[in-house]
Formats: structure tokens, sequence, C-alpha cells
């Protein structure tokens, strides 16, 4: 598979980025704050993007990394990236859907059957118009990831019937399209910040969430679920954006340095999160969790009952770019 192009921020940040110690003399290192675990594979692909930087350029330039939310959650990530506290970040589209709204395109519920449909997609003319959006809010895209397709744990009861959703209180992220598609099923969204939802199961202020099986496993939240699905109802990106005014700064030859350097990580991410989902569901159930797969049935009832949020979104960001998407999702 080819790839595509290639406020107050508190003491921990200014800590954390006064730590930098160039390469060689007169390096420059651009600073990236994501708030996925250290074994998670985008974390993973940013280190090989880091390696192949210093390689790429001599050691001109060099990546300095902060996974794990060492710089703060994810909408924190994006503030420090458009204020140009740090180059870029990591981090689930969603979180970008507020900012440029034609991102909730993306979300489509039950659009995709597969990740090559995803993929194809974000690699084409949908992508490049997306690109041109985030350009125009101050970000520049160096590359699209896979955070994989969506599936809601809880801890009421196996889902395995549209009713079986009703009135669940679910975590969800804060993107418009998802909240409108989790209401038209009948449950209940929560917005939230993915750092508070362990201890808001935990305490039982939640009932569920849904988040990629990798997701699910490396922030161990199997430990506070009981049951787990495969509803699949969003194929999900993680996007690597940088400052577009710190990016433009560099010298020609070292953006072709970033953007090579991660089109070989996003490459490698991609093909080593599709072989790590299918481990991360068997894992989870290997610790526990009772998986219960969703039949053809239920997932036609889930369709057709979100159905009015296709529609929203055509009124809300134009039906050009939903009919793009839907065509792609098909083709």
């Amino acid at each position: 598979m080819t790839t595509r192009r290639i406020p107050h921020y508190g003491a921990a940040l200014v800590t954390a980025l006064s730590l930098s110690v160039p390469l060689v003399a007169g390096a420059e290192t651009l600073r990236f704050g994501g708030n996925f675990t250290d074994d998670h594979s985008s974390s993973r692909a940013m280190e090989m993007f880091k390696e192949e930087l210093v390689e790429r350029t001599g050691g001109e330039l060099d990546a300095q990394l902060f996974p794990n939310m060492q710089l703060g959650g994810a909408g924190e990530n994006v503030d420090q990236v458009s204020s140009g506290a740090i180059m870029g970040t990591w981090i689930g589209i969603s979180y970008l859907s507020r900012t440029v709204p034609e991102l909730e395109a993306l979300s489509l519920p039950f659009a995709f059957d597969d990740r090559e449909e995803a993929f194809n997609l974000i690699d084409g003319e949908v992508g490049d118009l997306l690109d041109e959006k985030l350009a125009e809010k101050g970000f520049i895209a160096l590359g699209y990831m896979e955070l994989g397709f969506r599936n809601v744990t809880n801890n009421v009861r196996p889902l395995e019937t549209l009713d079986d959703f009703q009135d669940l209180k679910i975590r969800l992220q804060p993107n418009q399209t998802h909240l409108d598609t989790f209401r038209a099923i009948g449950a209940n969204p929560v917005s939230m910040d993915i750092n508070e939802v362990y201890g808001a199961l935990q305490q039982g202020v939640l009932d569920g969430q849904e988040n990629p099986y990798s997701i699910i496993s490396t922030k161990r939240l199997d430990e506070v679920q009981k049951y787990l699905s495969d509803t699949g109802h969003f194929y999900d990106y993680i996007v690597v954006i940088a400052n577009r005014d710190k990016f433009n700064s560099l010298e020609d030859e070292q953006q072709l340095a970033v953007r090579d350097a991660m089109a070989e990580a996003v490459a490698w991410q991609r093909r080593t999160a599709a072989e790590e989902d299918e481990t991360a569901r068997n894992t989870l159930i290997e610790r526990g969790m009772e998986f219960t797969p969703l039949s053809d049935e239920t997932r036609a009832a889930l369709r057709e009952a979100s159905q009015s949020v296709v529609n929203d979104l055509r009124d809300k960001i134009g039906a050009d770019i939903i009919d793009q998407v839907l065509e792609g999702a098909s083709s």
C-alpha cells in the first residue's frame, strides 16, 4: 500500500520544552506532543520518523517526542500546535473537527467496509481537499495513520440488537457527527477527553466507551469494562499535523526531509496497525472481556437508524464532500 505526501500550558510544558539537546551545533529540534501511549503503533512510528529525520538531514533536524499525554490531553496538544508552542502532534482527527468541520465527512457512520477503502479515500482528492482546509486554519498535514475501526465496550449488557444500545451512557470523542450518531441509535453519548475515561468508567460515571481495539488494550480499559463488541461504527484516522508557519520557516530541503521521513513512518504504521488489530481484540478476550459480534441484521438496523446523521451532514458541510466520501467508500 502506498501513502500520500507524503493559552497557558503550565509548568510541565515549560519543563519539557527545556529538555532539548541538539545533536550537532546549530541543529533544530522539532517538538511533537501526543496522547497515545508509548507502545501504541503511532508512537512507535513517530520514533521511526525521528530516526529517519536525523538520517535524512545529517543531524540538522531532530525530533523530540512527548507521547502519553506528557504535554496534556489531545485538545491541549492541538492548542499548543496552533500557538506554535510545539511543532506538531499526532492525534485522532476528531479533535480537529471543530476547527475544520469538513473533517466530519470522514466520520460517516458505517461508511467503510475495510481499511483499504478508508486509505484510498484519504490518499486521494478528499485528502487533498481536507489538507487545504487544515492549511487555512494554520496546520500542515504531514500524514494519516490508522487509528482503526471503533468498537463499543460497556458494563451493562452484551450488544446484540439495536435495543441494547438504548440509554447507555457512552463516552465519545468531541466530534458532533459521532455524538449525533449515538443519539440516533438511542444511546446517551458524552464527550470526554481520553485522559478522563478510565477513571469515569471505574467510578461508574459512564456505562461504556468506544475505541479501536488497540486503544482499548493499550489504555487497559478492559480492567474497567466487561462487554466487548465489533460495532465498527466509524473508521478513524490519526493525522500528524504541524504548525503551518513553523513548518514553512524550514528550508525547502528540510521540509522535503520531514515529509519523506513521515511517509516512511506512516507506511510502517499502517501495516503494523492492521496486523495488531486482531491481536489486540484477542488480547482483550484473553484478559476476560466477553466478546459479542454483531449480526448483519443488527448492523443494518444501526445503519438505518443513523441515516439521518448523513442527511444532516449534507446540510452542514455540503453535499459534494459527503458524496465524494460515500462514493469512495463504496468503490
